[in-house]
């Protein structure tokens, strides 16, 4: 792969038949990038979980608005950002899904995996409305995997 980040973008509307859709497509990013079968199973799992909380959270499954996947990708690293275009929300205001009040709740799960299968997540308010969902996973280098 070139020295250079790789930009790959998707737009779907919010409809959950796309999200196997983004999963196929990240399955392919994170074989391009050289991640193992297990990082790249739980790369798809955020990925899948972001996109639909933006559909049913975000764009609350109004099918005419969109959903934007981004991937940013390097030899090193995959960069994932997922925008909605509702009305935006505090991930501060989430329920604890560890919590033992919480632990049969089926809701509150995706950002908690991935929180915990992504280096780095981050949330953030879009300018003209929306929220993004920016997600970092760092390719563990090597002598063997080179």
């Amino acid at each position: 792969m070139e020295q250079n980040p790789s930009t790959i973008a998707l737009t779907i509307n919010s409809s959950f038949k796309f999200t196997e859709l983004v999963a196929s497509v990240t399955d392919n990013i994170t074989q391009i990038v050289g991640f193992g079968e297990e990082e790249a199973h739980w790369i798809s799992l955020s990925v899948r979980e972001s996109v639909i909380n933006a559909i049913k959270h975000g764009n609350k499954l109004d099918s005419n608005k969109a959903v934007d996947v981004t991937f940013l990708i390097s030899e090193e690293s995959i960069t994932i950002s997922v925008r909605d275009y509702g009305e935006g929300f505090d991930p501060s205001h989430i329920p604890d899904p560890l919590d033992p009040t919480n632990l049969l709740n089926p809701s509150g799960r995706g950002i908690f995996y991935m929180r915990t299968f992504m280096d780095e997540v981050d949330f953030s308010s879009h300018p003209q409305g929306g929220t993004i969902v920016k997600m970092l996973k760092k390719r563990v280098i090597s002598e063997t995997t080179e």
